[in-house]
């Protein structure tokens, strides 16, 4: 995302009306078929997302980004198979991705183009974590994740997420690439939905390199900013900073927040952190917050908030990924209300977003 301004984004309403639409569609269409074809659509999902990572590791989506070519065209460009290249071709073109002419050739769709990797909206290092063996192997224990309720990373790999993206440079790096893209994701709606301009400082709780707060300050020029991050991850932050053109009004402080954070700021704020945590650890975190904020300030949690009933949405999955990755959780609007009270905060009013995340504004009690 382009920091220097935001894209024009939809009313959360109407978002949230194709949204209905689209999900009473498809229950249509599951009354319409056969139970069984419904059951094993759903089980033959995991072939769609290997399907997906297949065809972006490989690069072809870059590789007809020229225009439509054979499969064999694209295999002797990607340094595959054709007959492979061809079988994966034709049932990704079923699925949208691509578009199988008359001729023969494939083209890119719509679909397709996001995961291109010079595409401004790409989510293809989204795409290369989900479907990483790595990741895979930890979705194949999600068996013993739900029968014992622990980490199946953990199992696996005998240490914690953490630990174990420290000791495995490569899965490290393919993760951190696809939360810079789920963090621009984010970013954008938050601002859309959120006025930040009424807070003095705002303190950026676990923010990484910094983005969201360079985007919050570039959008609230009285504001200052405080990024607090554990200090062998903010080399890089300043660079941001000044090519933001916020330099002269942010700071990066080094720590973690297991044991304090930034004193006096009126606005916290805490994106995709305490989802990461059991209940005991997101309690410490919110905790130390509480103890460092102004008596008038605000904490804002930006998170995927699960929503009440049995519709669609990507929370109830990310509540899985949790599960199996770090052991922490989504919630509902109900279990932050618990968990912000056993901190020492209430919540205020919870902020929906055009995306899958929701601002949970708290205040002290």
């Amino acid at each position: 995302m382009d920091l220097a301004g935001l894209p024009w984004f939809p009313p959360v309403r109407v978002v949230r009306a194709v949204e209905t639409v689209r999900s009473g569609l498809i229950k249509l269409t599951q009354l319409i078929a056969p139970s069984p074809v419904n059951v094993l659509e759903l089980a033959t999902g995991s072939w769609v997302t290997q399907a997906v990572y297949t065809a972006t590791k490989l690069g072809i989506p870059d590789a007809l980004a020229g225009g439509p070519l054979t499969a064999e065209e694209v295999a002797e460009k990607v340094g595959a198979n054709s007959d492979g290249t061809q079988r994966l071709l034709r049932a990704l073109a079923a699925k949208s991705v691509f578009r199988e002419g008359s001729d023969g050739r494939f083209e890119l769709t719509a679909m397709g183009q996001s995961l291109r990797s010079d595409a401004a909206d790409s989510v293809r290092p989204l795409v290369l974590m989900i479907g990483h063996p790595a990741h895979w192997e930890h979705w194949g224990g999600l068996l013993y994740s739900v029968q014992t309720g622990k980490s199946s990373l953990e199992q696996i790999r005998g240490l914690s997420a953490f630990d174990y993206f420290e000791e495995d440079e490569e899965v490290a790096q393919v993760f951190n690439d696809a939360m810079t893209v789920t963090s621009e994701m984010v970013i954008g709606p938050v601002l859309a939905a959120y006025d930040f301009k009424k807070y003095r400082t705002v303190v950026d709780v676990g923010g990484g390199h910094g983005r969201l707060l360079a985007a919050i300050l570039q959008q609230s020029p009285r504001s200052r900013g405080v990024l607090f991050e554990l200090p062998t991850v903010l080399p890089g932050a300043w660079d941001l900073f000044v090519d933001a053109g916020v330099a002269d009004r942010a700071e990066a402080v080094g720590g973690s927040f297991f044991e304090s954070v930034p004193a006096d700021g009126d606005a916290y704020v805490l994106k995709n952190i305490v989802h990461d945590w059991p209940e005991e650890q997101a309690i410490e975190i919110l905790r130390n917050v509480r103890a460092a904020m102004r008596d008038d300030g605000r904490v804002l949690l930006i998170e995927a908030v699960i929503p009440e009933g049995n519709g669609e949405h990507v929370s109830k999955w990310l509540n899985l990924e949790m599960l199996i990755q770090t052991g922490g959780r989504e919630r509902t609007v109900g279990q932050y209300s618990e968990l912000l009270e056993h901190a020492g905060l209430r919540l205020n009013r919870v902020v929906p977003t055009i995306g899958p995340a929701s601002l949970i504004e708290a205040i002290a009690r």
